[in-house]
């Protein structure tokens, strides 16, 4: 709940401050003026972008809040469901694992691995490319150029409530100034009022441009980087994906391949090779002509 901790530090400070200072906060407390800064904002919001970008918007700004950016279980779920496909493809051949690829629900692989089965766009992006590599002889360098399209086609429509955010943090301050306008023309309404009420309507009238500075830079703007980082983060489970597979389709044994594929997650992140090992594969056993991470470049060496 990082967003939320945030959020206090900014308004106690705000607050803190402006009380220190010997203004009274209750002046800020405006409803008006925040019904208007808000809602012409969520107004051009609904303007500028399709039905479908404001729904995922919404959802990515609950992913921000919570923070749903993958967790070490959740890679070492990829990388766990990665070598056990390539390990039986590889020992079994393409007609075994063939109905795990064309039905991953009912999948015994698919099911070990909760958190692969359960997202459907990585699930389906897996079998996707697996199933190339069953039904066609597809070069490793042409799947490469599908997959970057792919995943640049799926980041773009992942950043659009990003950009979405971003472009409403740089309107904020404007429509603040349309909130004063309104509030100034109140204002000039009662001109021939007592100073102590035309300067209290003016004072109220400044709330709508405080507002919309504010929550420009210091939600919506900071909002939109947010949604971007755990846009991003999500965005590397299918990376890994990516360079797992053209390991294994140039001719890397599983747990090579699999090295390929971990070494793209973040350092922060990124799990050890003993416990990639210690979790996708059984340590020490070594199957037909194919041993551990660790084993393969010592036998190499030798």
């Amino acid at each position: 709940m990082s967003v939320f901790f945030g959020l206090a530090i900014a308004l106690a400070s705000l607050l803190g401050g402006f009380a220190a200072m010997g203004g009274h906060v209750a002046v800020l407390l405006q409803p008006w003026e925040f019904v208007i800064v808000f809602g012409i904002a969520f107004g051009t919001f609904v303007i500028a972008n399709p039905l479908k970008v404001v729904f995922d918007t919404g959802r990515a700004i609950l992913e921000a809040i919570t923070n749903a950016t993958p967790r070490r279980k959740e890679y070492l779920d990829v990388l766990g469901l990665l070598y056990t496909i390539m390990r039986e493809f590889r020992s079994k051949g393409r007609n075994e694992i063939e109905p795990h690829i064309e039905n991953p629900q009912d999948s015994t692989i698919f099911q070990q691995y909760k958190s692969v089965s359960d997202n459907p766009a990585l699930r389906d992006f897996i079998c996707d490319y697996f199933r190339i590599l069953i039904v066609s002889n597809a070069r490793p360098h042409e799947i490469e150029s599908l997959m970057d399209e792919e995943l640049m086609t799926r980041m773009r429509d992942q950043m659009k409530p990003y950009l979405a955010l971003s472009l409403q943090a740089e309107s904020l301050p404007a429509i603040g100034i349309v909130a004063a306008v309104l509030g100034v023309v109140k204002a000039m309404g009662a001109i021939d009022q007592s100073p102590a009420i035309l300067g209290g309507l003016i004072g109220a009238a400044l709330v709508g441009t405080f507002a919309g500075i504010f929550c420009s830079y210091a939600v919506v703007g900071p909002l939109a980087n947010k949604v971007k980082s755990v846009r991003e983060k999500k965005g590397r489970l299918y990376v890994i994906v990516k360079q797992t597979l053209l390991a294994f389709m140039n001719g890397a044994a599983p747990q090579i391949a699999l090295e390929h594929g971990r070494k793209t997650i973040s350092e922060i992140d990124r799990p050890s090779i003993d416990e990639v090992e210690s979790q996708t594969m059984n340590v020490g056993s070594i199957g037909a002509g194919e041993g551990t991470i660790h084993e393969l470049p010592q036998k190499g060496a030798a």
